[in-house]
């Protein structure tokens, strides 16, 4: 559950500032990507857990009303994760992220496997403990399904887990973190030396992407007037993954993704600002017009 305040600057250490305005929006980066990818059009199924507390109830409801499949939630004693997030006058945010039940999701269930089998994609992020993550993408890997990494909040990878990802989508700090190069066609390039294909989101700048042995595609960001830019790499990582299931050429899926993105940062809140697919299309047709 995101628990967030909006301030026209953030405290600094010590500091007490006023707020404008506070909103409880439910959140998490697999439930954001989740409803990202829903609201685009992709038949989504959600493995994660939730806590026996309200906020978990909320989070499931928020799933189930948006399309998400759930039978995959698991339901754990405790309290549900939980993200407390600032956000200033430029839209920019910091976030305080605490795992609650996420912590609980250590392995995949034969339950778990039989709903990955047969899907175009498996996203995954790094809320939940690394042995969960591992063992989801070792999971994927044995039934055939492109693995899809968001490294967010960025800590160490393992060897293995990259040996295991097909595609990575990092923002441009989160590459710089992994591969230790601060320009995003050089961390690229490292990216690309231990993956398939890789994205970096680069914000107001667009995103770049590559793959093995061809040149790369910088694609420009939509010019909007941000308000609230939660969720805004949420949003594009789910939007991109439904484009690539449906058939879209990188370039075309990019494009996607980023409007998808662009719409999400003109509105307040994290689930609550996900375009549906109405209107992603809608915005691409004005763009062509």
């Amino acid at each position: 559950m995101d628990l967030v305040a909006y301030v026209d600057a953030a405290p600094r250490s010590g500091e007490t500032v006023a707020g404008r305005e506070f909103r409880q929006v439910p959140g998490g980066k697999g439930a954001n990507q989740a409803l990202a990818a829903a609201r685009a059009g992709g038949d989504v199924v959600f493995l994660g857990a939730v806590g026996d507390d309200a906020f978990g109830t909320q989070l499931r409801t928020n799933l189930v009303d948006s399309g998400v499949e759930v039978s995959g939630l698991r339901l754990v004693p405790g309290t549900s994760g939980v993200a407390h997030i600032v956000v200033d006058g430029t839209g920019a945010n910091s976030i305080i992220f605490v795992s609650g039940a996420n912590k609980t999701v250590t392995d995949v269930t034969e339950e778990d496997v039989a709903l990955l089998e047969g899907s175009a994609a498996l996203l995954l992020q790094l809320e939940l403990p690394m042995e969960g993550v591992v063992a989801a993408a070792r999971a994927g890997r044995a039934a055939g399904v492109p693995t899809v990494l968001t490294p967010a909040p960025a800590r160490e990878l393992p060897g293995e887990l990259l040996d295991l990802v097909d595609l990575i989508v990092p923002n441009q700090h989160e590459a710089a973190a992994i591969t230790g190069e601060s320009e995003p066609e050089a961390a690229l390039e490292a990216l690309l030396r231990r993956v398939p294909e890789a994205i970096i989101t680069l914000g107001e700048e667009g995103s770049l992407y590559g793959r093995r042995g061809e040149e790369p595609i910088r694609v420009a960001a939509r010019a909007v007037t941000a308000v609230d830019t939660t969720a805004a790499g949420d949003t594009f990582c789910g939007a991109f993954v439904v484009a690539r299931a449906e058939g879209y050429a990188p370039a075309d899926a990019l494009r996607f993704a980023s409007t998808a993105s662009s719409l999400a940062v003109q509105r307040h809140g994290a689930s609550t600002s996900m375009p549906t697919r109405a209107e992603i299309d809608a915005a691409l047709e004005a763009d062509r017009a």
